[in-house]
């Protein structure tokens, strides 16, 4: 096929050897199936702010380190030079994350690197060799279900442990091969400490799963691992091997009427988001 202009100069540093083909077009990037010598790989490209219909980028930008303080004032300022460290601040934020949760045994895409917006990165394939399932194209046994569940909410509870939540996790952001489950699409993941809605960014992520595999192991509806997960986590308890029981105890102290309603308004828009993705995914296939 025709090289995509983004994609033409990594064909001239022999990075890529081939375009083989469009893998899917999303709202934050296209995704292309490429050879680079004899390996299948695939090229994500990253839409321009402008272009993509991801509506909450905000929320998730906040608390992200900059690399110095000019940086971050143009990127307040919202000048040219700004918008552009902005832009690439969220392409490298993936690839950043990609080698981070791999090194905590967190199964993701194994990166080669990010150039001028281009992401190349292994193309998961099932036993056949084509490309993978997502989760939601995936149907199961009771059994199934309740071990790759039980994965997930490990892979979740490793990424938290190393302060990153998903932000953005469902059944269209994970794939599965003949060896479970592997978390894709990530330049929105948030730091766990300096995001003032990673809490309710994390109970949707890890209530999304549950609904999800609940329909094939019904037994896992109600049980509440976010709740559980958070509170070890803010309490300095939770670690990479910690197993979750799903049961969990509100406290009858005083809350945050304005904090809970701050939550809820960060779900509502959030699910408001879902809906449209998954709207995209209904018309993309």
């Amino acid at each position: 096929m025709k090289i995509p202009k983004r994609i033409q100069p990594l064909v001239d540093d022999g990075l890529v050897d081939e375009v083989i083909r469009r893998l899917k077009s999303g709202k934050e990037a296209d995704v292309f199936v490429v050879r680079s010598g004899t390996d299948i790989r695939c090229a994500k490209i990253y839409k321009e702010a402008s272009q993509r219909s991801f509506k909450q980028a905000v929320q998730y930008q906040e608390g992200r380190k900059v690399r110095n303080s000019r940086d971050a004032r143009a990127m307040e300022k919202g000048s040219k030079f700004g918008r552009k460290q902005q832009e690439e601040s969220w392409q490298h934020t993936e690839v950043d994350a990609l080698y981070k949760l791999a090194s905590v045994g967190v199964r993701v895409p194994q990166p080669y690197g990010c150039f001028d917006g281009v992401l190349l990165m292994e193309l998961i394939t099932d036993e056949e060799g084509h490309v993978a399932p997502r989760l939601a194209d995936v149907t199961m046994s009771d059994e199934q279900a309740l071990e790759d569940h039980d994965i997930m909410i490990q892979y979740v509870v490793r990424m938290l442990c190393a302060g990153l939540v998903h932000g953005d996790l469902s059944e269209f952001n994970v794939l599965v091969d003949e060896f479970g489950p592997v978390i894709i699409d990530l330049p929105q993941v948030v730091d766990a400490a300096a995001n003032n809605h990673a809490k309710a960014m994390l109970e949707r992520d890890v209530n999304n799963l549950t609904e999800y595999y609940g329909q094939f192991a019904p037994e896992l509806l109600g049980r509440r691992y976010a709740k559980e997960m958070w509170a070890l986590y803010e309490d300095g308890k939770l670690t990479p091997e910690s197993q979750l029981t799903g049961h969990f105890e509100e406290s009858t102290e005083a809350v945050d009427l304005d904090s809970i309603l701050d939550e809820i308004n960060t779900v509502r828009d959030e699910e408001e988001a879902r809906q449209l993705r998954l709207r995209e995914a209904q018309e993309f296939d």
